[in-house]
């Protein structure tokens, strides 16, 4: 039997690496004859880099950026140098793990770290950049990045360099040319197809995204993720005005308008600023980390696919890892099973699986299944064994 395990993190607790091993482990104590491989898998979020350059023989490149309150940091992204391709997740800079929990404030937070990490792949010789949007702490609508990329931001004669609330007085954007250059009207990156002149026309970016949600709205970027970032309902006000303002005048600027495309409210509304800004492309992370990864390929030589993430719940279907994983092992007829953290009985998701395994007994607290989560993924993982 030839099986394959291909797993996202368990966030907050192991790496999509350190959920495969463990997974293996289990397995091999109970078929010792099997022929077992791992594949760490992610959807754009957190470890979406790693998996790409450890799959890739790609290296890390350490440069200086900020985090989300202005804090000169040591950030790292992904350089595959074959291909000139950098690899970048935006929680490296603007991401919660970059804050405490007193320090979440999406009013202040900014994206302006995830511009300089940009312009320093451009600077290296990138052609192509991957962008993971996911575990963002901020909700600027890529006004930060714009900003570091070389956009300026004005209301009337006023240029707006402070927090994202600023920009509900929003009334033009103009592109410099140069660091400290007389600004100059950029042209529509859509319809030009060029690029701020920071960055060379021939760069390339997909912004890798696991959710669909639209910027605005009730299903937004602000209203959907903004309270668990930390803000209040008087902020959620603030902050949906602010980008519906940047979405006007972006519109009226540059003549394009991605406030309703999928994915364009991912990372606070970093996914439409890539659009908006850059000329990004938006896909699905998954599909991007298995097309890089080659995993279809590697898929059609298993009988059988373990895949895992920390919750299988009704995001789930939204474009994470572990239905990205059945959905193509379906379509190679393999037979494909899940080893969660916990899981909301989601009747759409679980048959996505032949089967699903569950870390834990009925009364234990989610801190201790994250504390226990190896020694609980090879349980399971011995578990599944013995029913195949």
């Amino acid at each position: 039997m030839r099986i394959l395990i291909a797993p996202d993190k368990f966030k907050g607790s192991l790496s999509a690496r350190e959920v495969a091993e463990n997974i293996e482990l289990g397995l091999r104590s109970v078929l010792r004859d099997a022929d077992v491989a791992i594949a760490p898998m992610a959807d754009g979020g957190e470890g979406t880099a790693e998996v790409i350059c450890n799959a890739l023989g790609g290296s890390l490149v350490k440069c200086k950026a900020h985090d989300p309150l202005g804090r000169e940091i040591g950030a790292r992204y992904a350089w595959i140098a074959n291909r000139k391709l950098a690899v970048m997740e935006m929680s490296e800079v603007a991401g919660m793990r970059r804050l405490s929990k007193s320090e979440r404030d999406p009013l202040l937070a900014t994206t302006f770290g995830v511009g300089e990490m940009i312009l320093n792949a451009a600077q290296n010789g990138a052609r192509e950049l991957i962008v993971g949007l996911g575990g963002s702490a901020t909700n600027d609508g890529g006004f930060g990045m714009a900003r570091a990329l070389g956009f300026r931001f004005f209301a009337d004669a006023n240029e707006l360099t402070g927090t994202v609330s600023a920009l509900k007085n929003l009334t033009e954007i103009l592109a410099t040319v140069a660091a400290n250059a007389r600004p100059a009207r950029t042209v529509s990156p859509a319809s030009s197809k060029t690029q701020p002149t920071r960055l060379p026309p021939q760069l390339k970016i997909v912004a890798a995204v696991d959710v669909q949600n639209p910027l605005l709205g009730a299903s937004g970027a602000t209203r959907v993720f903004g309270p668990q970032k930390g803000a209040t309902d008087d902020k959620i006000d603030v902050l949906e005005r602010a980008l519906a303002k940047l979405a006007d005048v972006v519109s009226k600027e540059f003549g394009v308008d991605y406030r309703g495309e999928p994915g364009a409210g991912a990372a606070g509304g970093l996914g439409f600023g890539l659009m908006s800004f850059c000329g990004a492309k938006i896909r699905p992370g998954f599909e991007v980390v298995a097309e890089a990864t080659d995993l279809e390929s590697k898929m059609e030589n298993f009988d059988l696919v373990i895949t895992g993430e920390g919750s299988l719940d009704r995001q789930t279907l939204e474009g994470k890892t572990a239905a990205g994983i059945a959905r193509l092992a379906r379509k190679l007829g393999k037979r494909v099973f899940a080893v969660a953290g916990c899981t909301d009985g989601n009747r759409k998701v679980r048959e996505l699986f032949d089967g699903v395994y569950v870390l834990g007994q009925p009364r234990m607290s989610e801190g201790e299944k994250m504390k226990r989560a190896a020694e609980l993924l090879r349980e399971k993982a011995q578990e599944l064994a013995k029913s195949l």
